[in-house]
């Protein structure tokens, strides 16, 4: 296959391709390769399913022709399943989430994207949508009764049946069939991205790209915006979501006429769905595939059947699917083999430059002041060093005051990890602050994150402020 890719790059860009690397491609059958050549870099695709191909060729020349940001296509050979397209980085959405959740952003930053997300979707949807040929659509045309009964039956035998949820068959098919005739009585002759999510959303200078568009079909307005706004893992608060839904709707205005009252209904509804579609994903990719990364995924998209469980009424009747739901957010099956660990963030700061924020929302945590501690950073010798260098680590392992502190540091810690743990709390903050954030704080911080990466029960964040700068 590289060599295949190597003609195709060699031919396309008429010099020699240098190094080729592969990337990691999240739940995907897809390979992707990095591709380096005399000052151009590229991507490379290979899949063996040609029609998802020809797809994705396709459906890309017509939104690039209609102004979406999608990546351009350099080259392809179908015969020999690859094509070469442009290289949009290695940062997408769901990235700065995770950054933001390690400290490393603002969530100012990731707000302001999802503001430009938000008011890219409708241009995708009516200007991507019009006059689009679905000709060479993967693998269907439009997101129909057919469409919705496949998600609906992976909800059902891949989520429910591995789960161990019970259900009563023909009820619950009573209440899909309800269920289907309300999603499909709005219009839904737009164009559906159909997999909207923040994996799938790239960040190139600054600006928003959109990649993985090949499953697209003709559909209704609100199922990708289901999909952007209750993506599990990206775990969005629910006043954010309402925010980002109001937004979408005022830029729609500036497109059609919109009936709020009715569109957020119909919205809710296709929530329900989008929600039904992931977590069949998780279940055949998590419990059938045996890949263990997509369980993890499950207790958020609980989190959001809880919500909606507690504050969205629809108008329709759904008894059978409403005690489904039920049994998922009781299952203690579900909770056990999907349970979250508890989050420790350590960090190490400056007391010159202020606190660090508590990005978890709990408010909890503890601060603890090393600026009683002989500080190395005094002596001209261990200026340019930080509390990860040997010569600093040598130097305050001599000092019995620091000694004496980080003992009862310990103590304090681990009684609140194992309570927290206990109680299944999700978040805790731990941080050390003195002078400069460059040695007392910084040897404290990793002596600490080294012990904690002892305990099974916990994952352990660690960030030096003033040296990620």
């Amino acid at each position: 296959m590289n060599l295949k890719i190597r003609n195709l790059f060699n031919k396309t860009f008429s010099c020699e391709l240098e190094k080729i690397t592969p990337i990691l491609a999240h739940g995907s059958s897809r390979e992707y390769f990095r591709c380096y050549g005399d000052n151009i870099t590229c991507l490379a695709a290979y899949n063996e399913d040609k029609k998802e191909n020809i797809a994705f060729l396709d459906y890309a020349g017509q939104l690039l022709k209609k102004g979406i940001s999608v990546p351009k296509i350099y080259a392809e050979d179908i015969d020999n399943s690859i094509y070469l397209l442009e290289d949009l980085g290695n940062t997408n959405l769901f990235d700065m989430i995770e950054m933001e959740a390690r400290g490393e952003i603002d969530f100012s930053e990731v707000k302001n994207f999802y503001y430009k997300v938000i008011r890219e979707l409708p241009k995708i949807q009516i200007e991507g949508g019009r006059n689009f040929d679905y000709s060479n659509a993967f693998p269907r045309k439009a997101f129909d009764s057919q469409s919705i009964a496949w998600d609906l039956n992976y909800f059902k035998y891949y989520f429910l049946k591995l789960s161990e949820i019970q259900y009563y068959e023909q009820d619950l098919e009573n209440d899909f069939t309800v269920l289907t005739n309300f999603l499909l009585s709005t219009d839904c002759s737009y164009f559906l991205y159909r997999d909207f999510q923040s994996r799938n959303i790239m960040l190139v200078e600054d600006k928003p790209f959109f990649i993985d568009f090949q499953g697209g079909r003709k559909g209704a307005l609100q199922y990708d915006l289901a999909s952007l706004l209750f993506d599990a893992k990206a775990d969005l608060s629910p006043e954010f979501r309402i925010e980002l839904l109001d937004l979408y709707i005022s830029e729609l205005k500036q497109y059609i006429a919109v009936d709020e009252k009715e569109f957020k209904e119909v919205f809710y509804a296709y929530v329900y769905i989008r929600i039904m579609q992931a977590m069949g994903a998780y279940g055949f990719r998590g419990y059938f595939e045996r890949k263990e990364h997509f369980l993890k995924s499950i207790p958020f998209a609980i989190a959001n059947l809880r919500w909606l469980k507690d504050n969205i009424t629809l108008s329709i009747k759904l008894p059978e699917l409403d005690r489904v739901f039920q049994n998922i957010i009781s299952s203690k099956k579900l909770m056990d083999i999907s349970s979250k660990k508890l989050l420790v963030t350590i960090k190490s700061f400056s007391y010159k430059k202020g606190y660090p924020h508590d990005i978890s929302g709990n408010g909890g945590g503890f601060v603890f002041d090393c600026r009683a501690i002989h500080n190395p950073g005094r002596y001209e010798e261990y200026k340019a060093l930080t509390g990860k260098d040997k010569e600093v680590i040598a130097f305050l392992e001599k000092e019995e005051d620091a000694l004496l502190f980080f003992e009862n540091v310990l103590k304090l810690t681990t009684q609140s990890v194992d309570k927290y743990v206990e109680r299944k709390f999700s978040n805790l903050m731990i941080c050390f602050g003195c002078t400069g954030g460059q040695h007392r704080s910084v040897f404290f911080a990793e002596k600490l994150s080294k012990i904690l990466l002892q305990n099974p029960d916990i994952d352990v964040v660690l960030q030096h402020i003033e040296q990620n700068k």
